[in-house]
């Protein structure tokens, strides 16, 4: 990392009137979770999939709910299970702290679907591509999007296939899903995810003079990128910070080629030291 650079990053934040976070995949992968870069990566965490041939994208499809639960639903509530036992990294509490000490605060924009901001603490979180956290109907029958909570799906390791009951509306008794967007999705509501960046929208609004940091967000599906571009192209006050895709377009920001926790903490050092 260049010093240069994380000085630079700690002067924005250090003047900044708010801080907007908008998180990618890479965000999660120092607390452990997997980022399902390309098949590859996808198998060294999931290794019966691998056994299976079955790729990322062939399995979050939405029409395996109707023609195959078992397979869906093993997929989704090891995810489940996984997400809920996995504790934030210190680089979420750096991000909280840094919030907290910014006279307009800190908000998030993600695509995760896992739920690691709102278990560090954070308050307004705009979650676009949904949460596994909440499910809805598979039909769907009406508008309800309700809270998982306890619910438990226990999954064969072995065969990555859910064991039954599975979860079911509570409005139809049909099969449920979760409330994430799919490849493919048509039956996806996207209500609670709409009312967040509704909500995250007007903060932003107010707040002309925010700071953007981008967490590892890639290219492959470019919702995040193009959120923390459009948030900070009146004042270039972007940090990107991404390991594999770090360039900034037009020089419209800075850059650092490392993994968040990593490059949260240099920073940190440096606000504390000042």
């Amino acid at each position: 990392m260049s010093r240069a650079v994380l000085e630079r990053a700690a002067k924005l934040i250090a003047g900044a009137d708010a801080l907007l976070v908008c998180a990618g995949a890479g965000m999660g992968v120092d607390s452990g979770l997997p980022d399902f870069r390309g098949d590859a990566g996808f198998w060294r965490a999931y290794p019966p999939y691998a056994r299976l041939g079955l790729r990322f994208a062939e399995l979050a499809d939405p029409r395996h709910f109707a023609e195959d639960p078992g397979l869906a639903w093993g997929f989704y509530g090891h995810r489940l299970r996984l997400y809920r036992e996995t504790v934030p990294h210190e680089g979420f509490a750096l991000l909280r702290r840094w919030g907290e000490a910014t006279p307009g605060g800190i908000a998030v924009f993600t695509s995760n679907v896992d739920g690691q901001f709102q278990k560090a603490g954070f308050g307004l979180v705009a979650e676009v591509h949904g949460s596994i956290h909440h499910l809805q109907c598979t039909v769907p029958c009406g508008p309800a999007i309700w809270p998982a909570g306890e619910t438990g799906v226990p999954v064969d390791e072995d065969s990555m296939r859910a064991v039954p009951p599975l979860p079911v509306c509570p409005g139809c008794g049909r099969l449920a899903r979760p409330n994430i967007l799919m490849f493919g999705d048509h039956d996806w509501l996207s209500r609670r995810s709409d009312e967040q960046l509704g909500a995250l929208n007007a903060w932003r609004r107010e707040r002309p003079g925010l700071v953007v940091l981008e967490l590892g967000a890639g290219t492959a599906v470019p919702t995040v990128r193009r959120y923390s571009e459009l948030s900070s192209a009146a004042t270039g006050a972007l940090i990107r910070i991404n390991p594999r895709e770090p360039e900034v377009r037009h020089g419209r920001g800075l850059s650092l080629a490392c993994g968040a926790r990593e490059a949260l903490s240099a920073i940190d050092a440096l606000l504390t030291a000042a």
